[in-house]
């Protein structure tokens, strides 16, 4: 009895591949908004402001900065928890893929959640003369949270490694 409780359960692992494929849809959908925001620029660009421009492009480097984020817990959690990905010989493949284990992931996502963090509000500052100082100041508090959250992982986890 044991041993097929044992089973299922490691089995039960590849209730996970459904949920990481369905990342792979996320990825879809962030590659449409990217393109719909170039499709909405480029017929005005010479007609918005330079900050304007900046604000798309700040839009467009915080889908690039998800969809990154995507691919790296795609894959890694498929590996860490379902199963090795197998590629043919000769097949390109991403220089980090099976290196990155769950404690390194975790930091790598606090560090990409602070970069999109950065880049919101960057994009709010740049607005500021039409937000409130409450909000701004809430923006700001949020952002040194996910700072401070970040780098408290990242003590944490040097010092979990050191023993």
């Amino acid at each position: 009895m044991e041993v097929l409780i044992e089973r299922m359960m490691y089995a039960s692992r590849w209730l996970l591949a459904p949920i990481y494929f369905g990342l792979s849809l996320a990825l879809v959908a962030l590659g449409i908004k990217f393109f719909q925001e170039i499709f909405h620029l480029l017929p005005h660009v010479l007609e918005i402001s330079e900050a304007d421009i900046v604000l798309v492009v700040l839009s467009l480097i915080d889908i690039a900065l998800v969809s990154g984020l995507i691919i790296m817990v795609m894959f890694t959690s498929y590996e860490n928890f379902v199963s090795s990905i197998d590629l043919k010989e000769g097949t390109e493949k991403l220089a980090w893929l099976g290196t990155l284990d769950t404690g390194t992931l975790k930091s790598k996502v606090a560090a990409s959640i602070v970069a999109i963090s950065s880049i919101h509000l960057l994009k709010i500052f740049m607005n500021a003369k039409n937000i409130e100082n409450e909000k701004l100041m809430w923006y700001v508090l949020i952002h040194l949270t996910f700072v401070i959250s970040a780098f408290a992982m990242g003590v944490l986890d040097k010092k979990s490694k050191q023993h």
